[in-house]
């Protein structure tokens, strides 16, 4: 690790934070919002941004910055270089044929949970998901198992920083309930969503681990949500996942 100023490049580590300034929920920045978020002075923020236009990475109308699809060569590039995916996708593929459902791996990222590897097999969800793609964990069931995996003030203090807005009238708002829901998915080993992230879908999730027991990842399958009870999920495909579990912890 560099231990002093002048190993760090410090125009790349503002430009780093003006590019994690945009998201869903703020895909279009002028550079007033860009030194805002960011903690910039606007100058700084400026030229930040429109080295980002002159390299491709960004879109600039006169007034608003957003990113183009140039960016996903930072993200893909990173997640297709890391080894799990690439163990994972084999065992997803043959999952997901068996079962008739999508299968996914994710990974704990702050507040959030990143895809590493999916398989599709129906689309369920308006939004689509590929690997790089990002959802709340609180909500989410590899956000739960994953959750679950960490000392419990810790999984306690993620879900107190997390945005609890409701995705949906069965969504989980309130922190004490979100962090009963983590305590039920650690002392059960698996979670369950009926229709939290998005009306009309349900998932089954089951933490990875690999040799030594030490949860890497998370792993789940979606499906539409049907007039059976959620827990039916549980007899359907709960086995199965525990199957690929037990053969990736071989693996990994």
């Amino acid at each position: 690790m560099p231990n002093k100023s002048s190993d760090i490049i410090l125009s790349m580590a503002k430009g780093l934070r003006v590019l994690e300034c945009f998201g869903a929920d703020m895909p279009k920045l002028t550079i007033t919002d860009a030194a805002c978020i960011a903690g910039l002075d606007r100058a700084t923020a400026r030229r930040c941004l429109l080295t980002l236009h002159y390299e491709g990475y960004a879109e600039y109308d006169g007034k608003f910055f957003t990113l183009t699809p140039r960016v996903l060569r930072l993200g893909m590039g990173a997640i297709s270089s890391l080894p799990l995916p690439q163990l994972v996708q084999p065992w997803l593929d043959q999952l997901t044929e068996q079962i008739g459902q999508s299968c996914s791996v994710s990974i704990l990222d702050g507040t959030e949970i990143v895809y590493l590897a999916r398989a599709a097999q129906k689309r369920v969800m308006s939004i689509g998901l590929m690997p790089g793609s990002r959802l709340p964990a609180h909500c989410t069931s590899m956000g739960r198992v994953l959750l679950a995996a960490l000392p419990r003030e810790e999984a306690r203090h993620l879900i107190e920083s997390s945005d609890l807005t409701p995705r949906t009238r069965f969504s989980v708002t309130d922190p004490a309930e979100a962090m009963k829901c983590v305590d039920e998915a650690r002392d059960k080993g698996y979670a369950l969503i009926d229709q939290e992230v998005e009306i009309g879908l349900r998932s089954i999730a089951v933490p990875l681990m690999d040799g030594r027991g030490t949860v890497v990842a998370a792993l789940n399958t979606g499906m539409a949500a049907t007039h059976e009870k959620a827990e039916a999920l549980k007899d359907i495909y709960l086995p199965k996942l525990l199957h690929l579990q037990e053969g990736l912890r071989r693996t990994i």
